[in-house]
């Protein structure tokens, strides 16, 4: 397969997660940089197949012994059928279906032989049934046990069958299909996604001296089934499973041209300005003296120098600090400058400037 060579698009490296707003339920992610309208397809996209396509476990069906259909009230229970069956679809289960592990995806059924005696509504006159005494923990992560499912205000002995599968998205009861379902066994409305909330927007970010990158900010909200990392991966892996018959397409290889990007030209255009010398730009000789006497050779040592330093060296003072700002800004640079991204800081400048006008002389001698 022959190769074709196209420029560099930017790209993320890695992303970022703002650690001061983030749970086991909510996070905020920031990737950066992207080239302009990529932050939008890369955003829209994972936002749909969040809200879509990320699989978790629900309860799809309630039995009761003695209940018949979802409309009838059951004596010694407060609540209707029906408002049962609305407090089960609040249950939060966590289960990762890892390959190898035998029967991953078979509906599993949890029975419970409820026993409530007047012991147990001696001080209340009822009790409340929670999902953690119905659902015990081994199979599945019981998240929220303490969510109240129902109240017995009578003492009463039934047996109690819930059956839970995992999936994807919302399937309504007339598209359940139960394994081996018994009589009066009632169907439950999954809502499988445990993905509750995706917001994402796109900020303009720098490159050099581009300010058209993009930056996207992803904002994800579970129920506690899946966390928004994992969800984030899940849903790049499918989105990136779905990609990959469209490579089979392809009669060339792309390479991108690194050699051009533009991080590499800013920085050979800014060690450029840095290497020259303080005696090779038009500085009054009171300025040039007190940045000698500072021990200060080039453009480079003076702007990583904080103002507050320059201004503790001996007889500088506010008419040439403001003279030299001046100059630096007619060059496109400043006093206490942040040169980091390229490799650049106060400890290292002088070696960095070394090493460049050495490289600068082979090429002009070869």
């Amino acid at each position: 397969m022959q190769s074709i060579i196209y420029d560099k698009f930017e790209m993320p490296e890695k992303i970022k997660i703002d650690e001061k707003t983030a749970s086991s339920t909510y996070a905020k992610f920031i990737a950066e940089p992207f080239e302009r309208g990529f932050g939008h397809t890369i955003g829209n996209g994972l936002r749909r197949l969040l809200l879509t396509s990320i699989e978790a476990p629900a309860i799809i069906s309630f039995f009761m012994e003695g209940v018949h259909h979802e409309y009838m009230a059951v004596e010694g229970i407060v609540e209707d059928v029906t408002n049962i069956l609305l407090n089960l679809k609040g249950a939060v289960l966590r289960k990762l279906t890892v390959k190898g592990v035998p029967n991953l995806r078979e509906q599993k059924v949890f029975h419970k032989m409820l026993e409530v005696g007047q012991e147990d509504l001696a001080e209340t006159g009822n009790r409340v049934i929670t999902l953690g005494d119905l659902i015990p923990e081994g199979d599945f992560n019981v998240v929220n046990p303490d969510l109240p499912i129902f109240t017995v205000t009578k003492p009463m002995i039934r047996r109690i069958s819930l059956k839970v599968a995992i999936g994807r998205g919302y399937v309504p009861t007339e598209r359940i299909q139960i394994e081996d379902r018994v009589v009066d066994e009632i169907l439950v409305d999954a809502i499988f996604s445990p993905v509750r909330q995706v917001n994402y927007y796109v900020e303009n970010t720098r490159v050099g001296q581009d300010t058209d990158f993009d930056r996207l900010i992803l904002e994800v909200t579970t129920d506690g089934r899946v966390t928004p990392k994992e969800a984030v991966a899940f849903a790049a892996k499918i989105l990136t499973d779905h990609l990959s018959v469209f490579e089979k397409m392809e009669d060339y290889d792309i390479l991108y041209e690194e050699a051009t990007s533009h991080e590499d030209n800013d920085r050979d255009e800014l060690l450029a300005k840095l290497a020259l010398g303080i005696n090779e730009i038009e500085l009054s000789v009171r300025s040039t003296n007190c940045l000698s006497g500072a021990n200060i050779a080039t453009i480079g040592e003076l702007v990583v120098m904080p103002e507050p330093k320059l201004l503790q060296f001996r007889n500088f003072g506010k008419k040439s600090l403001n003279e030299i700002k001046a100059k630096l800004f007619e060059m496109g640079l400043g006093l206490g400058m942040d040169l980091s991204r390229f490799g650049i800081t106060y400890e290292n400048i002088k070696d960095i400037l070394d090493e460049y006008n050495k490289e600068h002389a082979e090429k002009l001698s070869g």
